[in-house]
């Protein structure tokens, strides 16, 4: 029998915006390498992922921006909710706003991007890599989970990447679908893998 003496359950607190799929990659996966998630918050009040998490019985917190609020003074709100559930880790699956160094500098914080390192920074990078593809200047895209450890967009150390061709007679619903399937893939393989490292007692935190 293995030994899980040197183990201890990690806490998982996923930021998400809007339908939440890969939210329920993360959720629908048996064992995160001893990860749970302990809550799911979203910006957006009506967000189905806060459905999702409601469904698995997981705490949904909405977080919806106040007129004309700075980002770091909504980033001290939602670092307030995150002390209340303590996450060993944040996950940022399909959240839409950039984190300031108020959360960044006090958790720690990786990040699903639908492109590879260096590639299609911000938002719609599916689309922009498949328009790419049809004037002739891309032939592949992918997608990344990095650390995020500044303010920057899409940046941070790499921990895990994995690439999509585009296919001759792809159409956007063909290629969206690849991306998505293998962001789900590529996130529950890099969070399991991160609850492992995290879970190992004496190991020092990120």
């Amino acid at each position: 029998m293995a030994d899980t003496s040197d183990v201890r359950a990690v806490r998982v607190v996923v930021l998400a915006s809007g339908s939440g799929s890969n939210l329920q990659a993360l959720l629908d996966t048996p064992d995160l390498g001893g990860g749970t998630v302990v809550a799911v918050v979203s910006d957006r009040p009506q967000a189905r992922c806060l459905e999702r998490a409601q469904a698995a019985g997981v705490a949904a917190v909405a977080l919806a921006a106040q007129p004309g609020e700075s980002r770091e003074a909504y980033d001290t709100r939602l670092l307030a909710e995150l002390d209340r559930f303590q996450p060993d880790m944040v996950v940022m699956a399909g959240w839409m706003r950039l984190l300031s160094d108020v959360v960044v500098r006090r958790r720690y914080v990786i990040n699903l991007h639908p492109a590879l390192p260096g590639e299609l920074p911000g938002i719609r990078a599916i689309e922009r890599a498949f328009e790419q593809f049809t004037a002739g200047t891309r032939h592949r895209s992918g997608a990344m989970v990095h650390v995020v450890d500044d303010e920057g967009v899409d940046s941070g150390p790499v921990l895990a990447t994995t690439e999509v061709s585009l296919l001759p007679g792809d159409d956007l619903t063909t290629f969206s679908t690849r991306m998505h399937a293998a962001e789900h893939r590529l996130l529950v393989h890099t969070v399991a893998a991160e609850c492992r490292r995290l879970g190992t007692k004496g190991h020092p935190s990120p």
